[in-house]
C-alpha cells in the first residue's frame, strides 16, 4: 500500500554543471547546511549554495547558485567529499590521497597536510577524542587488509591506529570505537580499541556492492543476502526486523521513520516502524543516494535531486482518509521523536479520535471504544 512520503525535486540541472560538455560526470556529492559540493570525473570540485523556496501553495523548490569551481590538477576523478564544518575544511579523496581544502575558497591548506594511501574513507560521527577542533577519519588503506584511524585538525593530520582485518575490507562505517566492515565474504563489527571482532553474517562482495551505513548511536544498516536491508548493533544483534529491498540496491539512506533505497530503476521507501514498502519512485541512471543532516539527495551522472519529505501530519491524514487506521497509528506513534511533546500530545489525541470514528463507521465498535478511551 502506498503512502506519499517524499517528493523528488531537482536541485542542480546538468547545464549548470557542465553546459554542453557531455563528458563530465558527477562522481560524488557532499551537503553541509546550504553548501552543496560536487566532485566530477575530470577532477573538478563545484560549490553551490542551495536555497529552499516554499510557494504559498506549500510547493518546495530549490534554487542552486554556483559559487566557484576548482581544478585539482590531476587527470583522476574526485571520488569522495566530506565536510568538516567545525574546521571549515572539505576532505577530498582523489587518486588515493585525501587533501584538506578550505570549504569557502576550495584552496588546499597552506601546510599541505594530506593522508596518502586511502581507497575510501569515512568520518566518525560519534568521536572518541572529545576535541571539538578535530575530526576522526577512518580509511581503508591501499595496504592489504588494513584500516587506519586518523585525527584531522585544521592544518595537520595525525595517525592514531592501524588495524589489520581477517579479509580485505571494501566498505566501512564508524561509531565510537566500533567499525562495521564489509569484508570479501562477510560483515563484521570490530572494536579498534580492544581488537575484539564479531561476525555478523556472510555476504559476497564480488557479486554485489556492499552497503554499510551508520544510522544512529551504535547501530548500522547493511545490505544483506537475499535483497534484505539488515539492521545490526555494535553487539552484533538486530533490534529491528529487516526490510525487503530489490537484489541490486546501490545505496541506502535514513530519514526517520523511513529507510530509502536506490537501485538501477527505482527509489523505494520502507517504514522502519512496520517494515512495509510505502512508496516507489521511478528513477533511472541513479548512482548516488545519501542523507546529509536529514536531507536525502540522489544523483545521476548529470544531475542532483532532493527527496523532500512530506509533513508527517499530512501523511497520517492521508492514511486516515484511506481508512488505513493501523498504519496511521503506527506512524503517529513513530512521529513522537520528531515533534515537541505538547504538540505531539494534542496531535495524537486528535488522530485517536479520527481513527475511532473510522472504526465506528465500519461497525468495529470494540476497537472504536478503545480509541475513544
Amino acid at each position: 500500500m502506498s503512502v506519499k512520503a517524499f517528493k523528488l525535486v531537482s536541485a542542480v540541472e546538468r547545464e549548470m554543471l557542465m553546459g554542453d560538455k557531455n563528458y563530465i560526470n558527477i562522481e560524488c556529492i557532499e551537503c553541509c547546511g546550504k553548501n552543496l559540493y560536487i566532485g566530477t570525473n575530470d577532477c573538478f570540485i563545484y560549490h553551490f549554495l542551495l536555497d529552499e523556496k516554499v510557494s504559498t501553495a506549500g510547493k518546495i523548490t530549490f534554487a542552486a547558485t554556483k559559487q566557484l569551481h576548482k581544478y585539482l590538477g590531476l587527470k583522476k576523478p574526485v571520488s569522495e567529499l566530506k565536510a568538516a564544518s567545525a574546521l571549515t575544511r572539505l576532505l577530498v579523496l582523489c587518486d588515493n590521497t585525501i587533501t584538506l581544502v578550505n570549504m569557502l575558497n576550495l584552496e588546499p591548506v597552506p601546510t599541505g597536510a594530506r593522508i596518502k594511501g586511502a581507497v575510501t574513507f569515512t568520518l566518525n560521527e560519534n568521536p572518541v577524542s572529545g576535541d571539538p577542533f578535530c575530526v576522526e577519519v577512518c580509511i581503508i588503506s591501499v595496504k592489504r587488509r588494513t584500516i587506519q584511524m586518523f585525527m584531522v585538525f585544521e592544518d595537520r593530520v595525525q595517525i592514531v591506529k592501524e588495524v589489520f582485518t581477517p579479509e580485505q575490507p571494501c566498505a566501512v562505517a564508524v561509531d565510537g570505537y566500533y567499525l562495521c566492515l564489509a569484508l570479501t565474504t562477510q560483515y563484521i563489527i570490530l572494536n579498534y580499541n580492544t581488537g575484539v571482532s564479531q561476525d555478523l553474517f556472510p555476504y559476497c562482495s564480488d557479486e554485489k556492492r556492499p552497503i554499510v551505513k551508520r544510522i544512529g548511536r551504535q547501530e548500522f544498516l547493511l545490505a544483506g543476502p537475499g535483497g534484505l536491508g539488515m539492521f545490526a548493533t555494535v553487539d552484533g544483534i538486530s533490534q529491528r526486523a529487516p526490510v525487503h529491498w530489490s537484489e541490486n540496491v546501490i545505496g541506502a539512506a535514513l530519514c526517520f521513520p523511513y529507510v530509502v533505497a536506490l537501485d538501477d530503476e527505482f527509489i523505494t521507501v520502507h517504514s522502519m516502524l512496520d517494515q512495509q514498502q510505502k512508496q516507489t519512485l521511478p528513477f533511472k541512471e541513479g548512482h548516488i543516494l545519501q542523507d546529509f543532516e536529514g536531507k536525502v539527495i540522489v544523483a545521476t551522472n548529470k544531475g542532483v535531486y532532493i527527496l523532500v519529505p512530506l509533513p508527517l501530519e499530512k501523511q497520517i491524514q492521508d492514511l486516515l482518509a484511506g481508512h488505513r487506521v493501523e498504519e496511521a497509528l503506527v506512524l503517529a506513534k513513530g512521529a513522537r521523536r520528531n515533534i515537541p511533546k505538547e504538540k505531539f500530545q494534542v496531535m495524537y489525541k486528535r488522530i485517536l479520535q479520527q481513527a475511532g470514528f473510522i472504526q465506528f463507521a465500519q461497525l468495529q465498535f470494540l476497537e472504536a471504544k478503545e480509541l475513544f478511551r
